[in-house]
């Protein structure tokens, strides 16, 4: 399956907040044609409007993709309206979090090809990455496709098994809250040293948006751009020498961190 072919079949997008709108975004300006989409929300944006898509139309009988991005207690309502398109040749692409690849093959067919995948929200200013797993009836071509699809807000990883997809939740997918409050903690250290509110939030969300470009962008480990940046007995020493405690340092609450977080996870799943 190429983007060919889905510009020629049609792509269903059912959903279209703020995860559904950056990725078609991502689409257009990639190239794939308005007129190939298919949008189903009861509250499109003005936004939405004006991208020339197909919205709240009939559908396509057979499209090529049919991507799932609403929210999961809507699930119920939305996955009625692409039922007939199941155990067929249509591929399922589902981005709700939570909602495991068992529940689309009892509401879409067993025979279907189903794709699950875990963005996260930075894919709303492209630098987001997805986490994805395919079921039995999802081929090689069906896994490159929906990465391409994917990357249009972000980077794509695959994995082994769906089970992975708890860890992948308290790592990835909740990883960004924990990195917003790590950039509210600093300020707000700052201003307890004297800095003023307003620079202090400002040094918090540059220093940890650029460290975090630094260790995309370097070829040397994080550990080993930690070590160019602290001199012996120096100001960065110090107060790593508090951080990385190992009894009740930045260590262990990371790891309880995303243990609760997976943990949920799995409750979730487990019902």
């Amino acid at each position: 399956m190429t983007m060919d072919d889905v510009a020629r079949k049609g792509l269903v997008l059912l959903g279209c907040g703020k995860m559904g709108s950056a990725m078609l975004q991502g689409w257009i300006d990639g190239g794939l044609p308005p007129a190939s989409v298919w949008v189903i929300d009861p509250n499109p944006s003005d936004w939405l409007r004006g991208t020339g898509v197909h919205i709240n139309a009939d559908l396509p009988e057979t499209p090529a993709i049919v991507l799932i991005a609403v929210k999961p207690q809507m699930m119920g309502d939305a996955l009625p309206a692409i039922a007939a398109m199941g155990n067929g040749a249509t591929l399922f692409v589902s981005v709700a979090a939570g909602t495991p690849i068992s529940s689309f093959e009892q509401a879409l067919g067993a025979e279907s090809p189903i794709i699950r995948a875990m963005p996260n929200t930075p894919a709303a200013v492209g630098r987001g990455i997805t986490a994805i797993i395919g079921n039995a009836h999802a081929t090689k071509d069906h896994l490159d496709m929906a990465e391409q699809l994917l990357s249009a807000v972000g980077q794509v990883v695959r994995l082994e098994s769906e089970d992975q997809m708890d860890a992948v939740t308290g790592v990835s997918g909740s990883g960004p809250a924990y990195v917003f409050h790590m950039i509210e903690c600093l300020a707000r250290a700052g201003e307890a040293q004297g800095l003023g509110a307003d620079l202090a939030m400002q040094l918090a969300k540059a220093t940890v948006a650029g460290a975090g470009a630094l260790a995309e962008a370097s070829a040397e480990t994080p550990a080993q751009l930690r070590v160019n940046v602290t001199s012996p007995n120096g100001t960065t020493q110090a107060g790593l020498d508090v951080l990385m405690n190992e009894t009740n340092g930045l260590p262990p609450l990371v790891e309880h961190t995303v243990a609760a977080a997976a943990d949920r996870s799995r409750d979730l799943r487990n019902g």
